[in-house]
């Protein structure tokens, strides 16, 4: 009977450690806010993340067909939206028909407003209370590098601080390691572009990092750069580098 028990303890214990690998696998983190609550974050592709926060659905920058497809048909309706900007690979009106049920609420830069014909509007600095928990600040996000600023001028696109619950998220969209982010404060998980030369090179994200000081860093956007690299260059800071399917 002793070995018995023993046995099932340790296939209990086998399962148990297995139950948490899907996870990392699937791209799915994490987090407690202050007060204890949750946030799930859901590693679509490329710029496109799904967050879940007591009930609400967040969805960034969701695009349809950028490999690999995705349906969102078959996700749950969002409460929130955002776009950073109008590049096909971040702005996709069938993903964002697909995720919108009445009282969807879009935010998003003025250009997408326009392409989309609605949106609640947020340009570099404005700050959004978007529900009694959840606020939102839009943050410049642009090029500056000699050949690189055709993509992404300054002033047009948004990087996102959306501070949920108290937990302090900071969507870069496509930019560089601008001077600006040296305002960039206290932030627990930072999504950070490495995409050259439409975004950062992994030096860059490594910089951008020292200077933000994030508490978890995710690189995205990174396409078929050896993203490996950002980790290793972060090998000594405080920041933790989680790598996920984010190409």
């Amino acid at each position: 009977m002793k070995r018995y028990y023993l046995l099932l303890l340790s296939v209990m214990a086998i399962f148990s450690c297995n139950a948490t690998k899907p996870a990392e696998t699937e791209g799915v983190d994490v987090f407690k806010t202050p007060t204890g609550k949750e946030v799930v974050f859901h590693c679509i592709k490329h710029g496109s993340i799904r967050i879940c926060y007591d009930g609400k659905e967040i969805e960034i920058d969701p695009v349809t067909n950028i490999p690999p497809a995705t349906d969102y048909s078959t996700m749950p309706k969002a409460d929130y939206i955002f776009v950073t900007h109008e590049h096909g690979d971040h702005f996709d009106k069938q993903a964002i028909a697909a995720l919108t049920k009445e009282g969807t609420q879009m935010i998003t830069n003025a250009r997408c407003a326009e392409m989309l014909g609605y949106g609640k509007v947020m340009a570099n600095g404005d700050k959004m209370d978007v529900a009694a928990d959840i606020h939102v600040e839009a943050v410049p996000a642009y090029n500056y590098s000699e050949g690189r600023t055709q993509f992404h001028p300054k002033g047009r696109d948004n990087g996102f601080i959306i501070t949920i619950d108290g937990l302090r998220v900071y969507i870069a969209g496509d930019t560089e390691d601008i001077p600006e982010m040296a305002d960039i404060k206290d932030i627990d998980v930072a999504f950070l572009p490495c995409n050259q030369p439409y975004t950062m090179t992994p030096e860059q994200v490594a910089n951008a990092a020292r200077i933000i000081k994030p508490k978890v860093l995710f690189p995205y956007h990174y396409s078929t750069t050896e993203i490996q690299k950002v980790a290793d260059l972060l090998e000594d800071s405080s920041t933790e580098v989680r790598i996920r399917n984010y190409q």
